[in-house]
Protein backbone atom coordinates (compact mmCIF):
# COMPACT_ATOMS: atom_id res chain seq x y z
CA UNK A 1 0.00 0.00 0.00
CA UNK A 2 1.53 3.27 -0.58
CA UNK A 3 0.00 6.73 0.80
CA UNK A 4 0.48 10.16 -0.86
CA UNK A 5 -0.42 13.09 0.08
CA UNK A 6 0.66 17.12 -1.29
CA UNK A 7 1.29 18.82 2.02
CA UNK A 8 1.81 21.98 -0.36
CA UNK A 9 0.98 23.12 -3.19
CA UNK A 10 1.35 26.49 -4.72
CA UNK A 11 3.56 29.42 -5.42
CA UNK A 12 3.65 30.00 -1.69
CA UNK A 13 5.25 26.58 -1.28
CA UNK A 14 5.74 23.11 -2.42
CA UNK A 15 6.28 19.73 -0.16
CA UNK A 16 4.42 16.41 -1.81
CA UNK A 17 4.41 13.41 0.61
CA UNK A 18 4.71 9.38 -0.68
CA UNK A 19 5.08 6.46 1.19
CA UNK A 20 5.39 2.50 1.21
CA UNK A 21 6.92 0.04 4.04
CA UNK A 22 9.71 1.59 5.81
CA UNK A 23 10.18 4.13 2.78
CA UNK A 24 9.02 7.48 3.15
CA UNK A 25 9.71 10.52 0.27
CA UNK A 26 9.27 14.18 0.50
CA UNK A 27 9.42 16.00 -3.04
CA UNK A 28 10.55 19.22 -1.72
CA UNK A 29 10.67 21.28 1.00
CA UNK A 30 9.11 24.65 0.29
CA UNK A 31 7.34 26.12 3.44
CA UNK A 32 8.62 26.56 6.65
CA UNK A 33 9.13 24.21 9.62
CA UNK A 34 6.27 24.89 11.93
CA UNK A 35 4.27 24.68 8.53
CA UNK A 36 5.61 21.61 7.77
CA UNK A 37 5.45 20.01 11.36
CA UNK A 38 1.59 21.34 11.54
CA UNK A 39 0.64 19.72 7.84
CA UNK A 40 2.50 16.58 8.85
CA UNK A 41 0.70 16.11 12.07
CA UNK A 42 -2.78 17.05 10.97
CA UNK A 43 -1.84 13.70 8.55
CA UNK A 44 -0.62 11.41 11.18
CA UNK A 45 2.78 11.49 9.62
CA UNK A 46 5.99 11.50 11.57
CA UNK A 47 8.34 13.64 10.32
CA UNK A 48 11.37 11.45 11.58
CA UNK A 49 9.97 8.49 9.27
CA UNK A 50 11.41 10.51 6.14
CA UNK A 51 13.99 8.26 4.69
CA UNK A 52 14.44 10.71 1.85
CA UNK A 53 13.85 14.62 0.49
CA UNK A 54 14.63 14.90 -3.36
CA UNK A 55 14.76 18.51 -5.01
CA UNK A 56 13.33 19.31 -7.90
CA UNK A 57 15.15 22.81 -8.57
CA UNK A 58 16.16 25.87 -6.43
CA UNK A 59 13.75 28.45 -6.22
CA UNK A 60 12.63 29.47 -2.72
CA UNK A 61 8.91 27.72 -3.00
CA UNK A 62 10.61 24.52 -3.28
CA UNK A 63 13.48 24.90 -0.80
CA UNK A 64 13.07 27.93 2.07
CA UNK A 65 12.05 24.71 4.55
CA UNK A 66 14.84 22.15 3.49
CA UNK A 67 17.87 23.23 5.47
CA UNK A 68 16.07 23.12 8.80
CA UNK A 69 13.89 20.09 8.45
CA UNK A 70 16.76 18.09 6.99
CA UNK A 71 19.35 18.49 9.45
CA UNK A 72 16.97 18.21 12.33
CA UNK A 73 16.34 14.79 11.54
CA UNK A 74 19.53 14.20 9.61
CA UNK A 75 17.79 13.33 5.94
CA UNK A 76 19.74 12.68 2.75
CA UNK A 77 19.08 14.95 0.55
CA UNK A 78 19.26 14.52 -3.15
CA UNK A 79 19.67 16.93 -6.15
CA UNK A 80 21.11 17.75 -9.24
CA UNK A 81 24.61 19.82 -8.99
CA UNK A 82 22.98 22.78 -11.04
CA UNK A 83 20.44 22.89 -8.45
CA UNK A 84 22.55 22.99 -5.11
CA UNK A 85 25.13 25.49 -6.94
CA UNK A 86 22.15 27.31 -7.50
CA UNK A 87 20.34 27.18 -3.92
CA UNK A 88 22.87 28.76 -2.16
CA UNK A 89 22.01 26.49 0.51
CA UNK A 90 24.09 25.42 3.27
CA UNK A 91 23.72 22.16 3.90
CA UNK A 92 26.22 19.15 5.78
CA UNK A 93 28.33 17.62 2.87
CA UNK A 94 27.10 14.19 4.49
CA UNK A 95 23.32 14.64 3.69
CA UNK A 96 23.85 16.19 0.26
CA UNK A 97 23.90 12.98 -2.58
CA UNK A 98 24.34 14.57 -5.87
CA UNK A 99 22.05 12.93 -9.02
CA UNK A 100 21.50 13.47 -12.63
CA UNK A 101 18.06 15.04 -13.72
CA UNK A 102 17.12 11.14 -15.64
CA UNK A 103 19.04 9.56 -12.47
CA UNK A 104 17.02 6.84 -10.47
CA UNK A 105 17.99 6.16 -7.05
CA UNK A 106 16.67 2.78 -5.30
CA UNK A 107 15.21 3.00 -1.83
CA UNK A 108 14.15 0.35 0.68
CA UNK A 109 10.77 0.12 -0.43
CA UNK A 110 10.69 2.95 -3.41
CA UNK A 111 12.64 3.41 -6.55
CA UNK A 112 12.89 7.79 -7.74
CA UNK A 113 13.19 8.64 -11.16
CA UNK A 114 14.09 11.77 -12.23
CA UNK A 115 12.54 13.58 -15.35
CA UNK A 116 14.38 16.79 -17.19
CA UNK A 117 12.01 19.28 -17.94
CA UNK A 118 12.23 22.63 -18.95
CA UNK A 119 11.64 25.19 -16.23
CA UNK A 120 13.64 28.57 -15.38
CA UNK A 121 16.07 27.03 -13.17
CA UNK A 122 19.53 25.41 -12.87
CA UNK A 123 19.34 21.65 -14.17
CA UNK A 124 15.62 21.27 -12.59
CA UNK A 125 13.85 18.02 -13.07
CA UNK A 126 10.56 16.13 -11.72
CA UNK A 127 10.27 13.09 -9.86
CA UNK A 128 8.27 9.82 -10.63
CA UNK A 129 8.13 7.72 -7.47
CA UNK A 130 7.89 4.23 -7.94
CA UNK A 131 7.75 0.66 -5.79
CA UNK A 132 7.90 -1.35 -9.18
CA UNK A 133 3.62 -1.57 -9.92
CA UNK A 134 2.14 1.87 -9.02
CA UNK A 135 3.86 5.08 -10.28
CA UNK A 136 3.40 8.22 -8.77
CA UNK A 137 4.57 10.81 -11.30
CA UNK A 138 5.07 15.05 -9.26
CA UNK A 139 4.79 17.06 -11.90
CA UNK A 140 4.57 20.64 -11.50
CA UNK A 141 6.82 23.80 -12.66
CA UNK A 142 6.81 23.14 -16.33
CA UNK A 143 7.62 25.28 -19.05
CA UNK A 144 5.89 23.02 -21.55
CA UNK A 145 4.93 19.46 -22.17
CA UNK A 146 7.93 17.98 -23.36
CA UNK A 147 8.29 14.56 -24.24
CA UNK A 148 9.70 13.32 -21.03
CA UNK A 149 6.46 14.63 -19.28
CA UNK A 150 4.34 13.04 -21.60
CA UNK A 151 6.02 9.67 -20.68
CA UNK A 152 5.58 10.57 -16.91
CA UNK A 153 2.19 10.57 -17.67
CA UNK A 154 1.53 8.03 -19.46
CA UNK A 155 2.63 5.02 -17.44
CA UNK A 156 1.46 6.95 -14.08
CA UNK A 157 -1.36 5.78 -11.41
CA UNK A 158 -1.32 9.14 -9.69
CA UNK A 159 -0.56 11.98 -11.38
CA UNK A 160 -0.03 15.48 -9.67
CA UNK A 161 0.16 17.65 -12.29
CA UNK A 162 0.43 21.57 -12.37
CA UNK A 163 -2.08 23.97 -13.64
CA UNK A 164 -1.01 26.92 -12.90
CA UNK A 165 -2.54 29.67 -14.08
CA UNK A 166 -5.99 31.28 -16.19
CA UNK A 167 -4.95 32.59 -19.52
CA UNK A 168 -7.08 35.62 -19.48
CA UNK A 169 -6.56 36.20 -15.27
CA UNK A 170 -2.98 36.04 -16.64
CA UNK A 171 -3.22 38.09 -19.29
CA UNK A 172 -5.77 41.36 -17.44
CA UNK A 173 -4.13 40.77 -14.50
CA UNK A 174 -1.98 43.02 -12.58
CA UNK A 175 1.75 40.98 -12.82
CA UNK A 176 3.82 43.46 -15.09
CA UNK A 177 4.93 42.42 -18.63
CA UNK A 178 8.27 40.64 -17.86
CA UNK A 179 6.65 38.31 -15.04
CA UNK A 180 3.79 37.64 -17.38
CA UNK A 181 5.96 36.51 -19.96
CA UNK A 182 8.31 34.71 -17.91
CA UNK A 183 5.65 32.62 -16.72
CA UNK A 184 3.75 31.64 -20.28
CA UNK A 185 7.23 31.67 -21.96
CA UNK A 186 8.04 28.31 -22.08
CA UNK A 187 10.02 28.28 -19.24
CA UNK A 188 7.42 28.95 -16.33
CA UNK A 189 4.96 27.51 -15.90
CA UNK A 190 1.61 25.78 -17.82
CA UNK A 191 -1.90 26.66 -18.40
CA UNK A 192 -4.88 25.22 -16.91
CA UNK A 193 -5.72 24.73 -20.86
CA UNK A 194 -2.55 23.18 -21.68
CA UNK A 195 -2.61 21.09 -18.51
CA UNK A 196 -5.64 19.65 -19.50
CA UNK A 197 -4.49 19.11 -23.13
CA UNK A 198 -1.75 17.43 -21.62
CA UNK A 199 -3.55 15.01 -19.53
CA UNK A 200 -6.50 14.26 -22.26
CA UNK A 201 -3.41 13.41 -24.75
CA UNK A 202 -1.70 11.28 -22.45
CA UNK A 203 -3.41 9.84 -19.68
CA UNK A 204 -3.41 6.30 -19.91
CA UNK A 205 -6.40 3.66 -18.74
CA UNK A 206 -3.98 3.06 -15.13
CA UNK A 207 -4.49 6.33 -14.02
CA UNK A 208 -6.92 6.36 -11.35
CA UNK A 209 -6.43 9.51 -9.07
CA UNK A 210 -5.29 13.32 -11.09
CA UNK A 211 -4.04 15.49 -8.24
CA UNK A 212 -3.96 19.20 -9.85
CA UNK A 213 -1.70 21.41 -8.07
CA UNK A 214 0.59 24.58 -8.04
CA UNK A 215 -1.92 27.21 -8.60
CA UNK A 216 -1.50 30.73 -8.90
CA UNK A 217 -2.90 32.85 -5.80
CA UNK A 218 -3.03 35.47 -8.61
CA UNK A 219 -4.07 34.37 -11.75
CA UNK A 220 -6.05 31.09 -10.95
CA UNK A 221 -9.26 29.49 -8.56
CA UNK A 222 -9.68 25.86 -7.72
CA UNK A 223 -13.53 26.63 -9.29
CA UNK A 224 -11.96 27.25 -12.22
CA UNK A 225 -9.60 24.34 -12.27
CA UNK A 226 -12.64 21.98 -10.89
CA UNK A 227 -15.05 23.13 -13.56
CA UNK A 228 -12.61 22.52 -16.25
CA UNK A 229 -11.76 19.26 -15.75
CA UNK A 230 -14.58 17.53 -13.76
CA UNK A 231 -16.31 16.42 -17.16
CA UNK A 232 -13.29 14.48 -18.20
CA UNK A 233 -12.77 12.92 -15.32
CA UNK A 234 -15.52 10.36 -14.63
CA UNK A 235 -13.64 7.04 -14.27
CA UNK A 236 -11.17 8.60 -12.42
CA UNK A 237 -10.70 10.62 -9.02
CA UNK A 238 -10.19 14.22 -9.25
CA UNK A 239 -8.46 16.37 -6.16
CA UNK A 240 -7.39 20.00 -6.24
CA UNK A 241 -4.20 20.62 -3.61
CA UNK A 242 -5.12 24.10 -2.28
CA UNK A 243 -2.29 26.48 -1.60
CA UNK A 244 -3.22 27.07 2.35
CA UNK A 245 -3.86 23.02 3.33
CA UNK A 246 -2.52 19.69 2.56
CA UNK A 247 -4.62 17.28 0.78
CA UNK A 248 -6.02 14.51 2.70
CA UNK A 249 -3.84 11.24 3.28
CA UNK A 250 -4.70 9.17 0.20
CA UNK A 251 -3.54 5.18 -0.26
CA UNK A 252 -3.57 2.85 -3.55
CA UNK A 253 -3.09 -0.82 -3.45
CA UNK A 254 -0.69 -2.73 -6.41
CA UNK A 255 -2.63 -2.29 -9.91
CA UNK A 256 -2.16 -5.64 -10.85
CA UNK A 257 -3.51 -6.23 -14.36
CA UNK A 258 -2.23 -2.35 -15.16
CA UNK A 259 1.46 -3.52 -14.21
CA UNK A 260 4.02 -1.26 -16.30
CA UNK A 261 7.63 -1.19 -14.97
CA UNK A 262 8.86 2.17 -15.61
CA UNK A 263 12.47 0.93 -16.43
CA UNK A 264 10.83 0.37 -19.93
CA UNK A 265 11.07 3.65 -20.63
CA UNK A 266 14.55 6.01 -20.43
CA UNK A 267 13.57 9.99 -19.67
CA UNK A 268 16.22 11.90 -21.83
CA UNK A 269 18.17 14.71 -20.82
CA UNK A 270 17.36 18.16 -21.81
CA UNK A 271 20.04 20.23 -22.33
CA UNK A 272 20.18 23.38 -19.38
CA UNK A 273 19.97 26.88 -20.87
CA UNK A 274 20.71 29.89 -18.27
CA UNK A 275 17.87 31.24 -18.25
CA UNK A 276 17.98 35.33 -17.74
CA UNK A 277 14.74 36.79 -16.90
Amino acid sequence: MIRYAALASGSNGNSYYIAKGNTAVLIDAGINNKHLHLRMAALGINPATISAIFVTHEHTDHICGLSVFAKRYQIPIYLTQGTYESSRLQLPDYLVNFIKSNSVVNLEDLSVYGIPKYHDAQEPCSFLVSDGHVNISVLTDLGRICDNVKKAIRIADILFLEANYDEQMLLTGRYPYHLKNRIKGGWGHISNDLSLGAFLDNRSERLKHLILGHLSGENNTVDLVENLFLPHCTEIKLSVAKRTESTALFQIAKQVQAEIHVEHYSYQSIQVINYQP
